[in-house]
């Protein structure tokens, strides 16, 4: 049996890791689309770069490429997370949250938001 007759292996996880990887850096803002499509493209990118070198797959490229994406939407993801719980944990955060529920009209609560702003910038 020569190299010719032999079946090509197939790598069924490259593709799905790739546009789970796209899809995951489009929508890194969104904790679905950061954090679980990037778990998702890294592990399908991992396991399609495992098939391409055991099984000599193609697609190992696509694989890379939808475990990388899949990394750096989960990374940005992690960090606006991180960001976002310490600015709501913020005394200036609770501070604007206080004089809010206490304005009675827009004028106030715009006198609060410049506020918030001067604490922030300071």
């Amino acid at each position: 049996m020569s190299s010719y007759d032999r079946p090509q292996p197939k790598n069924g996880l490259a593709i799905p890791a790739l546009v789970l990887g796209i899809l995951a850096v489009v929508f890194f803002w969104t904790v679905v689309g950061g954090i679980l499509l990037g778990v998702l493209a890294l592990v399908f990118g991992i396991l399609g770069m495992r098939r391409a070198r055991r099984d000599g797959a193609p697609h190992r490229g696509l694989s890379v490429t939808g475990a990388v994406l899949g990394t750096l939407a989960l990374i940005g993801s992690l960090l606006l997370v991180v960001v976002g719980a310490s600015l709501l944990g913020s005394d200036e955060f609770e501070n604007l949250r206080d004089c809010v529920k206490q304005a009675d009209t827009q004028a106030e609560m715009d006198a609060c938001e410049r506020d918030y702003g001067d604490q922030v910038n300071d």
